[in-house]
C-alpha cells in the first residue's frame, strides 16, 4: 500500500510512546507522506496550528491533556477545526470508541496496529479530505453543475462508510447502523463476530500482500453468504468481520453462521501455518437481543464477543453462543 497519489501528504502524529512514534515514521515514509510529530497534546495542538497537515494520528493516552481533549481543541478551533484526526489507542470498550467520534475523530486504529490497517486507514480520509477540498474549491469557483456535486457528495458518503482494503462497511459505519437498527422496532436483533483462525501466522508465513488478499477474499465470501439486503458486513478490525442482523433471533444467526463458514471453507485458501486445517477457517461468536438480560448495544456487542471467545477456546473453526448464567 502506498501513498503515491498523495506524495505530498504531511501527517502529523501525536504520541508519547518512542516504539510506537518509530514503527508508524518509517511505514508512513516509506509510502510516501512527510511526516512532523508530537509527544504531548500541547505540543501537538501548536504544531498542528502552525504546519496545517493534511492528516492527524493521535494517542489518546497522553502525560497533561488526553487524545479526546485534544481532539476537542483541535476541532474548536478555526485553524485546525478541519483537519481529520484518527485516533490510535489500546482501549477497546464500545463507549471509548464512541467517546471519540462525539469528540471529532474520524477514525481510529487499535494498538498495536497492523500496518496494512493503518495505510488502508490514513489513504481513506486523505482522499476523504483532498476530495472535501477540491469540492469546497470547485463550490467556490462556480464550476461545477449541480450534478456533478451530486456525485461529489455521493463518493465522500461512500468513502467515508467503506473499508479500503475489503470493499465492505467500515467499523464507523458499523457502529452507526447497529446504533440505528437498536432504535427499530423489532423482535430481535442478532450480531455475528468472526474472526480468521490464526491470521497472525498467515500474514508471517505468505507475507502481508498475500494476507491483504485474504482478507479480501473472505470478506466478499461473508457477503456472499448474508442474504438479506438489511443485514450489514462490515470490518470489525484488523482480521475480524461483524455481521448485522436486523429482524434475526438466535436461531437464525446461527443459521447465517454457519452458512459463513460454509462460503469461506468453500475458497479453500491455504494455511499451512495453521494449527487446525489446511486451509483459511473462521470462529464465529453469536448473539441476539433475544438473549440479553440487560439489552444495550454494547451489552450485545460484549455477548457475541464473549462467544467468539468461547470458540477459540473449544478449538476454533466453529460457532458458539454465549454462555447462560447459572
Amino acid at each position: 500500500m502506498t501513498m503515491t497519489e498523495r506524495a505530498n501528504a504531511t501527517i502529523l502524529i501525536i504520541d508519547d510512546t518512542s516504539t510506537n512514534l518509530k514503527v508508524a515514521v518509517e511505514h508512513l515514509r516509506a509510502a510516501n507522506a512527510d511526516i512532523l510529530t508530537a509527544r504531548t497534546g500541547e505540543a501537538g495542538i501548536a504544531r498542528a496550528r502552525f504546519a496545517q497537515p493534511d492528516l492527524i494520528l493521535l494517542d489518546v493516552q497522553m502525560p497533561g491533556i488526553d487524545g479526546f481533549e485534544t481532539c476537542r481543541r483541535l476541532k474548536e478551533d478555526d485553524l485546525t477545526k478541519h483537519i481529520p484526526v484518527i485516533f490510535m489507542t489500546v482501549l477497546t470498550t464500545i463507549e471509548d470508541k464512541l467517546n471519540g467520534f462525539a469528540v471529532g475523530g474520524v477514525d481510529y486504529v487499535s494498538k498495536p496496529f497492523q500496518i496494512e490497517e493503518l495505510l488502508a486507514r490514513v489513504n481513506t480520509h486523505l482522499t476523504i479530505y483532498r476530495l472535501q477540498r477540491e469540492l469546497h474549491a470547485e463550490i467556490r469557483d462556480h464550476q461545477k453543475t449541480e450534478a456533478a456535486l451530486r456525485k461529489a457528495n455521493f463518493e465522500l458518503e461512500r468513502l467515508a462508510v467503506l473499508d479500503e482494503l475489503t470493499q465492505v462497511a467500515n467499523r464507523r459505519r458499523f457502529d452507526q447502523y447497529l446504533q440505528l437498527q437498536w432504535q427499530q422496532p423489532q423482535r430481535a436483533l442478532s450480531l455475528l463476530l468472526c474472526d480468521i483462525d490464526y491470521f497472525k501466522n498467515y500474514n508471517d508465513h505468505y507475507g502481508h500482500q498475500r494476507g491483504d488478499y485474504c482478507l479480501r477474499m473472505v470478506a466478499q465470501a461473508i457477503n456472499r453468504a448474508v442474504g438479506h439486503a438489511a443485514d450489514l458486513v462490515a470490518r470489525y478490525g484488523g482480521e475480524e468481520f461483524a455481521v448485522v442482523l436486523p429482524g434475526t433471533d438466535l436461531t437464525g444467526a446461527l443459521y447465517v453462521a454457519e452458512a459463513i463458514r460454509s462460503e469461506v471453507n468453500a475458497l479453500a485458501i491455504a494455511h499451512a501455518s495453521s494449527l487446525i486445517s489446511h486451509s483459511i477457517t473462521l470462529s464465529i461468536g453469536a448473539a441476539s437481543t433475544d438473549t440479553l438480560l440487560a439489552p444495550t448495544p454494547a451489552a450485545l456487542i460484549q455477548s457475541a464477543d464473549s462467544a467468539l471467545y468461547a470458540a477459540k477456546r473449544q478449538g476454533r473453526n466453529r460457532t458458539c453462543i454465549p454462555s447462560v448464567p447459572s
